[in-house]
């Protein structure tokens, strides 16, 4: 009986994940279209102005963009069941070994960012509930808020100029130094101002979330008993509280993706960071359609699995959510 549930969960969640893909794809693809713009500038650069009308309809019946809208779309999603995500028009490849050797260095700078966000978070939170209006909980959130409000690109270009171009300490740009791509010291070192801005500009926005839901908690009558029974602060925050607030955590964390996504595109363009963010902007700025069409998918699939992975969390978490879901069924 569990297997068969697990079965028609897992499916029912296959099948939402790629509706909600294929949904995406279609206004991905339709906002592509309709912007203004010629994707034959991406393609052929500056030699566009010395070509006739002639060769201008030749080069869009080539490239398939002389079709209507529906033929594109269908001739695009046929071939991406097959593997084949089409040209990049700005870099005259297959969009997959484009793609594919950045993937690797945004997921690194995402994952460690996220990571590392949220356990500075989930610490501040709890500190700062813990010492609810003392001098200790006013300077967290003091310091917190000023981080939280500093523009990322300019604390960015502050950094470069500081740890980069006057100390030397650290590289302003890229992801790791020529020929050394394997080496985890020297893609650390790389991301070490990245990861310094990213940090920065998130921590705290889910640091005062969890902190406020901590002291929400901790009004609540279980906590007045167990106030009543000698235990301390410190215990019914550490062992009831968090335990309590943990699908809490579980959600925001998997709603947080797009935000930490956002950020990683504004670092990828202020520190030169080779990543799907960055090739994202320019696939947008230079109308690279099956580009654009790629990166936002990916972006999209990385949402839409969070989601899912945090719901089923939440309910091995928190009973409650599984036996009301069972009743809404």
């Amino acid at each position: 009986m569990k297997a068969k549930r697990i079965t028609k969960k897992i499916i029912k969640r296959a099948i939402l994940f790629v509706v909600s893909m294929f949904i995406l794809s279609i206004v991905v693809f339709l906002l592509a279209r309709i912007a203004p713009g010629d994707p034959l500038v991406a393609f052929y650069g500056d030699g566009i102005e010395t070509m006739s009308e002639a060769e201008l309809a030749a080069a869009r019946t080539r490239l398939g963009l002389d079709d209507n809208l529906f033929i594109q779309y269908f001739k695009w999603l046929g071939n991406a069941f097959q593997g084949d995500f089409g040209l990049s028009l700005k870099y005259k490849q297959s969009v997959g070994k484009v793609v594919m050797p950045l993937l690797g260095n945004t997921l690194i700078l995402g994952v460690i960012a996220y990571a590392v966000v949220f356990v500075i978070a989930i610490l501040l939170g709890t500190v700062a509930a813990l010492h609810e209006d003392d001098l200790l909980d006013k300077i967290i959130c003091k310091v917190g808020t000023a981080s939280y409000y500093i523009p990322t690109f300019w604390l960015g270009v502050v950094l470069v100029l500081i740890f980069s171009v006057n100390l030397g300490w650290f590289p302003s740009s890229g992801a790791y130094d020529v020929g050394k791509q394997a080496d985890i010291g020297n893609r650390l070192h790389h991301m070490v101002l990245p990861l310094i801005v990213m940090i920065a500009s998130h921590f705290w926005y889910y640091a005062y979330m969890f902190r406020n839901k901590l002291l929400d908690e901790f009004r609540k009558d279980y906590v007045l008993l167990a106030k009543a029974k000698g235990l301390s602060r410190r215990k019914i925050v550490w062992k009831h509280c968090l335990r309590n607030i943990a699908p809490t955590i579980v959600s925001i964390m998997a709603i947080s993706i797009p935000h930490v996504i956002s950020g990683t595109v504004m670092v990828e363009a202020v520190f030169g960071y080779p990543g799907i963010g960055n090739l994202a902007v320019e696939s947008a700025k230079y109308h690279d359609y099956n580009l654009l069409m790629v990166t936002v998918l990916l972006t999209g699939a990385f949402v839409f699995i969070a989601s899912f992975a945090a719901q089923t969390i939440n309910e091995e978490i928190d009973p409650r959510m599984k036996v009301a879901k069972e009743i809404k069924w």
